[in-house]
């Protein structure tokens, strides 16, 4: 029930009173953005004025933008390798950071194909913390109730590394998982989770993944919402509940719990709360044994009200089969965040997820935006000149216009390329709002093609809308450049979602499949395969079942990260292709010359 404060905003009526002013917060750092900014800059420039990079670049002590970005570099990851080796090595003087580097937060390894070390140090937790705390205020505009429920998350951790010089390397979550900010956090009605801390805490995904679900299954009635940080990752959980309901149903109608979950602090604490329910049971059991799983997710979770995921940039494909097992619930996705900084929020969450945008939140880090031109170059800029490129303030960005994200962070990061490519929107107040448009550079090429990761995910999307009339749709693809046939051709392997086995896609519909891909390519590469001969008919292998299950689990005894893993759309390492390839059930080909012409450019 929305209060009558003082502090209503104009976002909408809070929910309670420290609703209120969590919005209060965003309704006042947006409208004063250009400010908190300067002042933001200010204060990382002042803090870390005696750090070894900034001393190399001579700015004196200066904290205004002027002197900031005529003397600072654009950077890269790779422009930083040398000064994260040293602190990775044990070097503990201020080289980045006037602040004690904490520890490593590491990218997600599938994120432009390599595993960064990002340094961070102890005061971003609360900057974290700051974001998470404005999440459900947000939600509560749109949601009425979550106060009377729980959540089911599926959240994991990752077990850590430690550098040579001793310091920790994690994804970012797993070190907000571990944080007090996360396990001694206080009541909130608002966010009550199944899981306990003790099953999220668990390095062991299938006994963290087993007894969160088992959690989420014993409180069925009182789950308002189901979540995962990506929508892999709620689609993970539902293929797991697929194969291990039978399990799951025995716990309950026995109140024993599986053998498997040996660890000890999780098994005592899910012991104390397991009872028999055989009506629960036998509940699962019938709903799970039957063929048809469309609506799943209402069917043994009926009181749910939204699932909290991410379904922009290369997500976006799952929302067809989110559909399929959710009955077609909103889709809210709350935040914007990688390992190097947490961005900002949507502040409209009911939105259709085309549609979702992100407002930057001004506090967070020093923003800058560098212009991005699809049609140039990979880079967009010529970094060959001598003078940095011009870079766009946070409040001087141009609705329609896209940018590559460039942050300085208070951990010591200075105009770094984050690599994310955004289009404004909008503007909340005086802050820009951006749709999350892609990653820099994942490319597909055999020649002087390149396809990017949108064009790649628009091509799969044109192309399925032809398996409709067979009820089927593609839940998972990636990509491999086969170079070995002379032309190289683009393979793309799909595993799909057949409702009807009586009317599975055939060899005919999955040819048209190819060529409504190549149809979908820009025309760099029409042109290879129709004037230059340099590239090859595309194919697309099905795979069976379940294969990309699989492929996460071998990037998981890898060192993956459960919570930020995601499908690499661009493979070629060669355990990967071997397990690909050694699940293909059908091949097929493109059956013929895609449109093209000189004149032809779009």
């Amino acid at each position: 029930m929305a209060v009558d404060s003082p502090l209503s905003s104009p976002l909408g009526p809070p929910a309670c009173e420290k609703d209120a002013k969590a919005l209060q917060f965003i309704e006042e750092m947006t409208r004063n953005a250009e400010s908190v900014q300067q002042r933001v800059l200010a204060e990382i420039l002042s803090r870390n004025a005696q750090t070894e990079y900034l001393t190399r670049f001579q700015l004196n002590g200066a904290t205004d933008r002027e002197t900031f970005k005529s003397k600072l570099p654009v950077i890269t990851y790779e422009d930083l390798q040398p000064e994260i080796h040293r602190i990775a090595n044990g070097d503990r003087s201020a080289i980045l950071s006037a602040h004690p580097i904490s520890e490593f937060l590491t990218s997600s390894g599938t994120s432009a194909g390599e595993r960064k070390l990002m340094p961070t140090i102890k005061e971003e937790l609360d900057r974290r913390q700051l974001l998470y705390s404005l999440l459900m205020p947000v939600m509560n505009l749109y949601v009425a109730g979550l106060d009377k429920g729980k959540g089911l998350y599926f959240l994991f951790v990752k077990s850590e590394i430690r550098t040579p010089g001793g310091l920790l390397a994690r994804p970012v979550l797993t070190s907000y998982y571990k944080s007090d900010h996360f396990k001694t956090r206080p009541y909130d009605p608002y966010n009550v989770y199944t899981s306990p801390n003790e099953a999220i805490l668990c390095p062991d995904s299938f006994q963290s993944m087993y007894t969160q679900m088992l959690c989420g299954l014993l409180d069925r009635h009182q789950v308002l919402r189901l979540g995962a940080v990506f929508a892999s990752g709620l689609l993970r959980a539902i293929r797991f509940l697929q194969l291990n309901w039978r399990q799951l149903a025995h716990d309950m109608e026995t109140g024993s719990l599986n053998s498997k979950i040996t660890d000890p602090s999780l098994r005592e604490c899910i012991v104390k709360t397991l009872k028999p329910n055989p009506e629960l049971a036998q509940f699962v059991r019938h709903e799970c044994s039957k063929d048809d799983w469309e609506g799943i997710i209402v069917r043994i979770w009926p009181n749910t009200k939204y699932l909290d995921v991410i379904v922009t940039g290369a997500m976006a494909q799952y929302i067809p089969t989110l559909d399929y097992y959710s009955g077609g619930l909103p889709l809210a996705c709350t935040m914007y965040a990688s390992s190097e900084c947490y961005f900002g929020l949507n502040l409209n969450l009911m939105c259709k997820p085309s549609e979702v945008s992100y407002t930057i939140m001004p506090n967070m880090a020093y923003f800058e935006f560098l212009p991005h031109e699809p049609n140039l170059d990979s880079t967009g800029f010529d970094f060959t000149h001598e003078l940095p490129p011009k870079l766009v303030d946070l409040v001087d960005v141009e609705v329609g216009k896209e940018y590559e994200l460039v942050i300085t962070t208070y951990a010591g990061l200075c105009r770094y390329r984050v690599g994310d490519i955004l289009r404004v929107t909008g503007f909340h107040n005086s802050a820009p709002q951006f749709h999350f448009i892609r990653r820099k550079n994942v490319l597909l090429s055999i020649d002087s093609d390149k396809t990017d990761e949108a064009e790649l995910q628009t091509a799969v999307e044109n192309a399925s809308h032809l398996l409709r009339e067979h009820n089927a749709s593609v839940v998972e693809y990636t990509s491999h450049a086969d170079t070995k046939t002379i032309p190289g051709h683009y393979v793309v392997y799909w595993e799909l979602l057949v409702k009807d086995s009586t009317n599975s896609p055939d060899n005919d519909t999955l040819e048209q499949c190819c060529l409504a891909m190549e149809e979908s390519l820009n025309s760099v590469y029409r042109q290879g395969r129709v004037a230059d001969n340099s590239i090859g008919p595309l194919e697309i292998r099905v795979v069976k079942n379940g294969t990309f299950e699989e492929l996460m689990d071998y990037a998981i005894s890898r060192g993956a990260s459960i919570n930020q893993y995601k499908v690499p759309r661009c493979v070629s390492f060669t355990p990967i292709m071997e397990l690909l390839d050694s699940r293909v059930v059908s091949a097929h080909f493109s059956p013929a010359l895609p449109h093209w012409s000189p004149e032809r450019s779009q």
